[in-house]
């Protein structure tokens, strides 16, 4: 019997479109001060998915993965200050890293397969509910 290879369903326009919305916006609402926990979370949810896929999938772009890293890093300290102070926003100092791992998760998402982003949003959703059930 004939092994089945896997078929790898690539990332259309649209799903980029999608994911690039959800970076582009609510880090330009940062910049005109008008950054909510809703926008952030779908900024922060955006990067962090793109980052995991890339790791899951053992990426050819190993550069990739420190620079989403340190956008995520910056997003940590971001919700700390917004849980903290209930301020949300992404200050001067920080914009570079953060539009840099934007930028970065864009030019990477076409190198992945929707069943890899897929799978990296789920892994991430069961973490985060682990981790609020605790």
């Amino acid at each position: 019997m004939k092994k089945r290879s896997r078929i790898r369903v690539p990332v259309t326009q649209g799903l980029k479109d999608i994911y690039a919305m959800d970076m582009h916006l609510p880090y330009q609402s940062a910049c005109a001060g008008k950054f909510t926990v809703v926008a952030f979370a779908r900024m922060a949810a955006a990067i962090s998915v793109v980052r995991y896929a890339l790791e899951l999938g053992q990426t050819k772009t190993p550069e990739a993965i420190p620079i989403l890293e340190a956008a995520i890093a910056v997003l940590q300290h971001v919700r700390q200050r917004g849980d903290e102070k209930e301020v949300w926003e992404i200050t001067e100092s920080e914009r570079p890293a953060v539009l840099d791992g934007i930028q970065v998760a864009e030019q990477c998402i076409g190198t992945l397969s929707v069943s890899m982003l897929e799978q990296a949003a789920a892994l991430l959703l069961q973490q985060v509910n682990s981790e609020t059930a605790v």
